[in-house]
């Protein structure tokens, strides 16, 4: 998606674009965005649109509906073809980033010492959970994972994306997390956390792991057989 700029860089936090179309004077596309929409476990950004008359348009919600990236707007006066500077709610992308990035080198822990797949997952601003295909329902062992994750953060890896075909995605181990499996795409965005993990993904990240911060457990829930409920935030 070359509309998509965050792929590309997560820390732009303002960028120029087109309204490309509007539907019920409220969902507007634009023709490339910073706007990461809600999908995969993260939510959405929030911002602004501002049109060449000085107007502002509060962003309140960002989707992906058949392949395009719309912005809710908290009022209509947009139009096709206008020009507008888009500015992101940097506080709650930048802690999103971190969450993301934290979730993956927890859950590669998970995967690597007790062979865990993600069932579920909800990435938050106060607060994360991540459902695990776990037969056990060890507290003291869920804790011991999570101090783990904050000696991999300490180690202040890099943290860098690229792309691969499905076929060269698949030849490496544990390139996805899920339960279900990849998805049905023949590229894949992968994210490398140098000497930790490296799994396909299409979210927003830091690029240091040392940006992450601490995880601190909060608490584990039993969701059903072989189902696991972790949550975690950062300090």
């Amino acid at each position: 998606m070359k509309e998509a700029l965050y792929l590309e860089d997560s820390y732009l936090k303002e960028f120029e674009a087109e309204v490309t179309s509007v539907t019920d004077d409220k969902f507007v596309v634009l023709n490339q965005t910073a706007f990461y929409p809600k999908s995969g476990g993260q939510l959405n950004d929030e911002g602004t649109l501002t049109n060449e008359a000085g107007e502002e348009f509060k962003v309140v919600f960002t989707g992906k509906f058949s392949g395009k990236i719309s912005h809710e707007t908290d009022k209509p006066g947009l139009k096709v073809g206008d020009k507008v500077k888009g500015k992101l709610d940097w506080k709650r992308r930048y802690t999103m980033m971190r969450m993301h990035t934290a979730a993956h080198i927890l859950c590669s822990i998970y995967s690597k010492d007790a062979g865990a797949l993600i069932t579920g997952n909800q990435l938050g601003i106060e607060k994360t959970r991540i459902d695990f295909s776990l037969d056990d329902m060890d507290k003291e062992k869920m804790i011991a994972y999570l101090g783990k994750a904050n000696e991999l953060v300490n180690l202040n890896k890099p943290i860098k994306s690229f792309y691969l075909s499905r076929e060269d995605a698949l030849k490496l181990p544990d390139i996805s997390k899920l339960a279900k499996g990849l998805p049905d795409l023949q590229e894949f965005r992968i994210i490398e956390i140098e000497d930790i993990d490296t799994q396909a993904d299409g979210g927003t990240h830091v690029k240091n792991t040392e940006e992450v911060g601490e995880l601190e457990f909060l608490k584990v829930e039993n969701k059903g057989k072989n189902n696991r409920r972790v949550y975690f935030k950062l300090k």
